[in-house]
């Protein structure tokens, strides 16, 4: 029995410690029934049972978002490495968990230190949620019900990365990026953008369900994973493992991202529906435009054409799908997949970056198509002492605050990791594939016939 090491040991005591910390540190954190009544056993708040009941399921929904992505990154990847993949994605529903309910929730939501981070004190191991007054901007549901919507946010937007930087970074290392990401990148573009004194939103940005927070938050991170890890030894001679993942994961997602958006609505209302009808729009758009571009090149339309061009369209409608009508959602997703493909190939065929499942070109070219595109069609006009009396600039503005600090704090958090803890496997690891190297699991072992010069020869699947 080989000897267990510090690297090895750390993990599990940093939770051991959250664990035994969080029975004594945040004794505020206990849900007190009589803490929500008045003196004469009233409620003390009052909540819509419609909004509660829709705000619940749109958390389920947009959770099932991170096993959805799971199955569409893994069935891209070659056979050696689905497992690695996927269990990167969704590792990420259990470190944000954790780390949002410590501090997380914190940065992203608590008292404003000058519109750009939340104090870390406000709720310290979820101190003063569970019997506190609802959000500001969402007074018909409880606090605890927003603070876990907005976790749900949280816990896919690392998972996003991973398609950067497949198939060639180590597990460890990729766990402690979920956690400093979380905290340095996704927290502050978080509080700026979406809490009500946030420097973004105090600038009259509009971004209704994530395009900053989420997806240009992701695309650069992306980008800057891919520069600081290099490029696979062989990237051409990878096919995609399971192309029906692909189509199972783009179905889920496109049944979670109704949580997503019409969720962000926070309530069982018109805007809720409108966002939902804006959703859909751009999605099948977008699933198409990929598509019939692709027949323009002299491709033949194609499953995984179809299904990346519809999360495009989800991921551009996102910062726009409350502000703007049914017809312009339908042009968001159509030029955003166009766009999208277009960068994807360039960056593919015409330079060294490698990207293996496209994610800047997807969700960062896509979110920033997104959150200009909404400058250019949002019906809600600026907010009174907005940073420009149009929209456009406003949204420019913010995107490329979210672009630059994205990408520049992503860069440092992988430049730091690589040097305490290498993030690349090695040429023997890589070459095994990372589901046997890091994992010591393998995808679909077994056999299957192979028919070679007229002879029917047996081949190891996992090959």
């Amino acid at each position: 029995m080989s000897k267990t090491t510090v690297k090895q040991v750390a993990p599990f005591l940093v939770l051991l410690i959250i664990a035994v910390a969080a029975i004594f540190v945040s004794p505020a954190a206990s849900f007190d029934p009589a803490s929500i009544l008045k003196e004469d056993g009233t409620p003390k708040y009052t909540y819509n049972s419609g909004d509660i009941a829709w705000m619940l399921v749109s958390c389920a929904f947009v959770f099932l978002m991170t096993p959805a992505l799971a199955f569409f990154y893994g069935g891209m990847v070659g056979r050696k490495n689905v497992l690695s993949t996927m269990i990167k994605s969704t590792v990420s529903a259990g470190i944000i968990s954790v780390l949002w309910i410590v501090i997380q929730f914190s940065l992203c939501f608590g008292k404003s230190i000058n519109g750009l981070i939340g104090d870390p004190r406000t709720f310290f191991f979820f101190k003063d949620v569970m019997n506190g007054e609802p959000w500001s901007l969402a007074s018909t549901i409880p606090l605890p019900l927003f603070a876990f919507f907005q976790l749900m946010f949280a816990i896919i937007t690392p998972g996003l990365v991973v398609g950067a930087v497949a198939e060639r970074i180590r597990f460890s290392s990729y766990t402690l990026f979920i956690v400093l990401f979380g905290i340095l990148v996704y927290a502050p573009l978080c509080h700026m953008a979406w809490h009500p004194n946030g420097l973004m939103a105090g600038w009259g940005v509009q971004d209704f369900a994530g395009g900053t927070v989420v997806h240009i938050s992701a695309g650069m991170a992306a980008l800057a994973g891919a520069l600081v890890l290099k490029p696979r030894k062989n990237p051409a001679a990878t096919a995609p493992a399971n192309i029906p993942y692909v189509l199972i994961g783009t179905g889920l997602l496109w049944f979670g991202w109704f949580g997503f958006n019409a969720g962000s609505a926070v309530g069982a209302g018109p805007l809720g529906v409108y966002a939902f009808a804006t959703t859909n729009t751009a999605a099948a758009a977008a699933g198409l435009s990929w598509m019939f571009w692709d027949v323009i090149r002299g491709k033949k339309p194609s499953v995984l054409g179809f299904c990346i061009g519809a999360v495009v369209g989800l991921v551009a409608i996102t910062p726009a799908a409350g502000f703007v009508g049914v017809p312009q959602a339908l042009f968001i997703g159509f030029i955003a997949a166009i766009i999208s493909n277009v960068i994807a190939e360039f960056l593919k065929h015409k330079t060294r970056y490698d990207d293996p499942l496209d994610v800047f070109a997807c969700h960062g070219i896509g979110g920033i198509t997104g959150m200009l595109l909404t400058g250019v069609f949002s019906t809600v006009k600026p907010i009174e002492g907005a940073l420009f009396p149009s929209q456009f600039p406003i949204q420019l503005v913010g995107m490329l605050v979210a672009v630059s600090y994205s990408f520049a704090m992503s860069f440092i958090i992988f430049k730091v990791i690589n040097l305490v803890l290498p993030m690349r496997v090695t040429q023997e690891e890589e070459a095994e594939g990372l589901d046997a190297s890091q994992h010591n699991e393998k995808y679909l072992q077994g056999t299957l016939l192979v028919h070679h010069n007229g002879n029917f020869e047996e081949k190891t699947i996992a090959e």
